[in-house]
């Protein structure tokens, strides 16, 4: 086990520092981007530094391995309305089964508003409207190995749809994290995320008339062939240490090297502060040194409140910085029973 967690962590390494480094940039040239927008206000205040961090139900999203940190039944919501117009939902559910490990299954959702068909005819609008949806349906199943290593994997289902045209692919996930008993607690993890199918669009909208024929009187119907493309294959490798933790204070500091195949490597990095782990406070900066980002600083804040003995109600909020785009606020609800 200590070999194969040593080559695999290894070759996570080798792959966002080595791998690249001359790579011509293929942003815009993978498919299915609802994939890559970032889950929960809790890991997004921390910057998106939350591979090692991650040990609620947003780890289906971060790395599918942390979930297993979860000791009872957990579920979750966070609507969120993005720049451009855009709303993004996930939920989730997850329980822990004793002595099998956590089962879980969650939803994204990524939606327009209805927008006007233009032509160069009319510029102003045919009258018609269309617009454009994404959905992701997952299972997850995560386990320790041991007392201090865990791993997990997700099967993911993605449908991508715009007017009279879909794409449909098929992804999994994989993610472990290990514990050491230094610095409090020292986290290593690593995660490999949207490992799958290639997605093509087919339609109706691909349908074009020809004329044919001496006086282009007759029509022929011919289909489109669309090109296929990459889901956005993500490898992250993540540090975090609870550098405080003492009885009411706890304050974690991490840090992820994150090496996506369609753009520059970056980093995230973070800290959070828990006060009797009821009340937390949260910072981070998101995508450093990634080429042309818009992201950059991150803040949040989070409320874990148990209203009877069996159920707890979490509550957080988080604000990230986009640049040139508007600032986005991320609010969720989660109950544990």
């Amino acid at each position: 086990m200590k070999k194969l967690l040593s080559v695999f962590y290894l070759t996570i390494a080798a792959a966002l520092f080595f791998g690249t480094s001359a790579q011509t940039l293929k942003t815009g040239t993978t498919s299915a981007q609802i994939l890559k927008l970032n889950v929960g206000p809790r890991a997004i205040g921390m910057g998106g530094a939350f591979t090692s961090v991650a040990n609620d139900i947003t780890s289906f999203y971060w790395n599918p391995g942390g979930s297993a940190s979860i000791e009872s039944n957990e579920a979750y919501f966070n609507h969120n309305s993005l720049y451009l117009d855009l709303n993004y939902d996930f939920a989730a559910v997850a329980s822990n089964i004793s002595g099998f490990g956590t089962v879980g299954a969650f939803v994204s959702v990524l939606s327009s508003e209805d927008m006007l068909v233009r032509t160069v005819e009319q510029p102003e609008g045919t009258g018609e409207f269309f617009n454009y949806g994404s959905i992701v349906v997952g299972l997850n199943y995560s386990r320790y190995l041991t007392e201090n290593f865990s791993i997990g994997f997700n099967a993911k289902y993605i449908n991508e749809s715009i007017w009279h045209m879909s794409a449909t692919g098929f992804a999994i996930d994989v993610g472990t994290l290990y514990r050491i008993q230094v610095l409090n607690e020292l986290r290593i993890a690593a995660s490999v995320s949207n490992f799958g199918t290639k997605m093509q669009m087919s339609g109706r909208d691909a349908i074009v008339n020809f004329p044919t024929g001496s006086g282009g009187d007759n029509l022929v119907n011919a289909d489109l062939e669309m090109d296929k493309f990459d889901l956005p294959l993500l490898f992250r490798f993540g540090i975090s240490a609870d550098v405080i933790k003492e009885n009411t204070s706890r304050l974690t500091l991490a840090v992820d090297a994150i090496h996506p195949n369609d753009h520059t490597e970056y980093l995230n990095t973070g800290l959070e502060y828990a006060w009797n782990e009821i009340i937390y406070l949260r910072a981070g900066y998101n995508s450093l040194f990634e080429r042309d980002s818009e992201k950059g600083l991150t803040l949040g804040f989070g409320l874990n409140y148990r209203i009877v003995d069996m159920i707890k109600v979490k509550l957080d909020y988080a604000y990230q910085d986009f640049g040139r785009l508007k600032d986005v606020q991320y609010f969720s609800i989660g109950v544990n029973f």
